[in-house]
């Protein structure tokens, strides 16, 4: 099997592969940009690997996630771009995906979470990432909050 193809934008990509290089000592916890006031010091990363919806090549994402009970959520801000991100575009296509936190690795299932669902998750990952309410203000879409739950 071919090694996935990490993000095309070169930060996300180097975060990437050094969270996946050190099982997640290095980037697990990632520093809000320096010089940069986000609301917060730092939020938790997780590796999420899709798989490509026209390639069939996997593709990984470091993303900042939150915990439900025993699922992870994720955040499709894609920076309040007008178009969701490519990863999320991959899931919709094939919803099983890899999801690595810290050293564990597991597959899940991931969905969108519906209207209650994103209501009662949005603070909680506002609660981690402050900016995603900035990138909600600036794009008409609205922003999908992602529910991925561990397989088995």
């Amino acid at each position: 099997m071919a090694e996935p193809l990490d993000s095309a934008l070169g930060w996300v990509a180097a975060h990437t592969r050094r969270y996946v290089e050190t099982d997640g000592a290095e980037g697990h916890i990632w520093p809000a940009p320096e010089g940069v006031d986000v609301g917060v010091e730092s939020a938790p990363c997780a590796v999420l690997t899709t798989t490509g919806r026209r390639s069939g090549q996997a593709r990984r994402n470091a993303l900042i996630y939150g915990q439900d009970g025993g699922n992870y959520v994720l955040v499709a801000s894609y920076g309040g771009a007008p178009q969701h991100p490519l990863w999320y575009e991959n899931l919709l296509a094939d919803p099983k995906v890899g999801l690595q936190v810290g050293a564990q690795k597991l597959t899940g299932v991931a969905r969108t979470a519906n209207a209650e669902e994103r209501a009662r998750l949005w603070p909680l990952m506002t609660g981690l990432w402050p900016d995603y309410d900035k990138y909600q203000a600036k794009t008409d879409r609205e922003i999908p909050v992602v529910i991925v739950e561990p397989a088995g």
